[in-house]
């Protein structure tokens, strides 16, 4: 086959060091999002969506098929974490956590899972981050240990 394809549709999830709600000022949390969605970009990621909240962020996008899972979600932290510290002097010591989850989403979830993330807002009125990330791992049959979870 002379041509490699793919459609690999991902829902990486992932929040500031010890879930701290840095993000809580909505403009600087939009340029969060919008910077994160051009950073995927950048990476042959396309962003379909990115979205959150004080403590964490969404973003659907279909995986690059020259670029790990592993390596896209590291970029994504690095470079964002380097702009949330040089955007705004109360950030310098912004940090995303350690780890991420990264779900994979069928074509005809996408619409679903996009309107989940635009939901965030009032879903963690009733469900804190834990909550969420742990019933997401669940969904998805992803087995865990709470030991290691969150940091």
């Amino acid at each position: 086959m002379p041509q490699s394809l793919a459609n690999v549709v991902v829902h990486l999830v992932f929040s500031t060091k010890d879930r701290q709600p840095l993000l809580q000022n909505v403009p600087l949390r939009q340029a969060m999002h919008k910077y994160l969605g051009g950073v995927s970009n950048t990476l042959n990621c396309g962003s379909i969506i990115v979205g959150g909240v004080q403590d964490h962020v969404h973003l659907l996008a279909r995986q690059a098929r020259t670029i790990s899972i592993s390596e896209w979600v590291k970029e994504l932290k690095r470079v964002t974490s380097l702009w949330a510290k040089g955007h705004d002097p109360r950030l310098a010591g912004f940090r995303w956590q350690a780890g991420y989850g990264a779900f994979s989403v069928s074509p005809s979830s996408i619409e679903l899972v996009k309107s989940y993330i635009q939901q965030q807002e009032e879903h963690h009125r009733k469900f804190d981050f834990k909550t969420e990330y742990r019933t997401l791992l669940e969904r998805h049959n992803i087995e865990f240990d709470e030991r290691y979870m969150w940091d």
